[in-house]
């Protein structure tokens, strides 16, 4: 075991429960009163209800023994066995640690999703979806992106986008925010349209979603750093391009906006980071600072107009999941 390598992924685990209260805020503040508190359970609530899942059998899927590239063995590591033995390391990291760094990936990916169910599920339902979601999608999406065996041979036994595409995604831009953003969309169309579709509705709390925002942003350096796995050149690149790009989104959305409807909102600028922050998700580990600031550019000027498409196709994307995760997660996939 690497000391060095454990204390920075311990660090990185805090980070990344940082993103939940982030969550948490950024959605609660965008919502009126009376929707806030339900809001912010439903992030609390993903992280339980998937935390459990993780243990009992979802990491076994997304990374057991591959069964055609499509989802790793239900039993192999389910309750977590042979990941406990303190010399069953992987880089030097007790696998245990990883099993939980992963969590908190599945968990936050899921949480996403409840933007797009604001002001018309109720908290029950939501807890049932989140369920079902996490097993017959995410963990299986996982195991496509995230369980690369180092083999790229016909009989590979890694996730086919992996192993198969060889598709560069250095901290998820697929499995946690293309994945997201689609099933928000998913959501958005099942439940139709909230009461005052298409009219303004006013985000009760505007500084609540930019603390929300700020500690997203924080917690983001672990998500893409920790993704690394080890203290080092890699981690430093991508935490200085995660920080680079979510500076250019941020300024890039509020120039549209002000373009657009002529002022700056602080709901704009939370977004315009959180759009910067998606982009570079899959490209962290593959693209210059500089290369990063365009990226974060195009990011943060194509975001906002696609949330404007809700509109247009009379879809009740209530937070812009779809505009900000899905598109952003595209944009940061193709433009590595």
């Amino acid at each position: 075991m690497d000391t060095g390598t454990t204390a920075f992924m311990l660090c990185c685990i805090i980070g990344l429960t940082v993103m939940i209260p982030g969550l948490a805020l950024f959605y609660g503040g965008m919502v009126s009163v009376k929707s806030s508190t339900n809001m912010m359970m439903m992030t609390f609530g993903a992280v339980a209800v998937v935390g459990v899942l993780w243990v009992l059998f979802g990491f076994s899927m997304a990374f057991g023994t591959s069964y055609g590239g499509f989802v790793g063995s239900f039993t192999e590591f389910a309750g977590m066995k042979n990941l406990t033995d303190p010399m069953t390391t992987i880089n030097g990291l007790p696998v245990s640690l990883f099993a939980l760094f992963q969590a908190l990936f599945a968990a936050i990916t899921v949480a996403l999703v409840s933007g797009a169910a604001a002001d018309r599920m109720k908290f029950g339902a939501w807890m049932t979806f989140a369920t079902a979601w996490a097993i017959l999608v995410y963990f299986p999406v996982a195991h496509w992106v995230f369980a690369f065996d180092g083999v790229v041979t016909p009989d590979s036994t890694g996730g086919w986008i992996a192993n198969k595409l060889k598709a560069i995604d250095f901290a998820g831009g697929t499995a946690v925010h293309i994945n997201s953003g689609a099933a928000a969309l998913a959501v958005a169309i099942v439940l139709g349209k909230s009461l005052g579709f298409g009219k303004f509705r006013k985000p009760h709390n505007v500084p609540l979603t930019l603390l929300g925002a700020g500690l997203l942003w924080a917690g983001w350096y672990a998500f893409n750093g920790g993704s690394a796995l080890a203290a080092g050149t890699s981690a430093a690149i991508v935490m200085v391009t995660t920080f680079t790009a979510t500076c250019a989104a941020t300024l890039a959305w509020l120039t549209v906006e002000k373009f657009k409807d002529g002022h700056v909102t602080g709901v704009g600028a939370a977004s315009g980071a959180v759009a910067g922050l998606v982009a570079i998700t899959p490209a962290c580990g593959a693209v210059t600072p500089v290369g990063s600031i365009f990226l974060g550019l195009i990011a943060g000027a194509i975001c906002p107009l696609a949330v404007g498409l809700k509109s247009r196709f009379g879809y009740d994307d209530s937070l812009d999941v779809v505009g900000v995760h899905l598109v952003g997660g595209v944009i940061g996939t193709l433009l590595i």
